[in-house]
């Protein structure tokens, strides 16, 4: 998402209209409910996220403390964790 100018792209009067609540601050406008998408919709993050965990959950596997892989990958002890639980679990299946 960028930044457009209100001038730019509103008529002249709901630009003064939305300046009588804010003058000069940022306003987020979203998205009808029927335009909403998914978080991570039209990128590649939900497959390289879980791309990364199923490689941490292969290196905790074959050895690795949960301390190396929080140090390896930038995330707390918690988050890494997690991710083995949920590895796990769905490994299961």
């Amino acid at each position: 998402m960028r930044y457009q100018k209100a001038t730019e792209i509103l008529p002249e009067e709901l630009v003064e209209l939305i300046q009588e609540y804010i003058d000069g601050g940022y306003v987020y406008i979203p998205r009808k409910h029927e335009n909403k998408k998914n978080w991570g919709e039209g990128t590649s993050i939900k497959e390289e996220l879980q791309s990364r965990n199923e490689e941490i959950y292969e290196k905790y596997q074959d050895g690795f403390q949960v301390s190396e892989l929080a140090e390896l990958y930038y995330l707390s002890e918690k988050s890494i964790q997690r991710i083995l639980l949920a590895e796990k679990q769905k490994s299961k299946k």
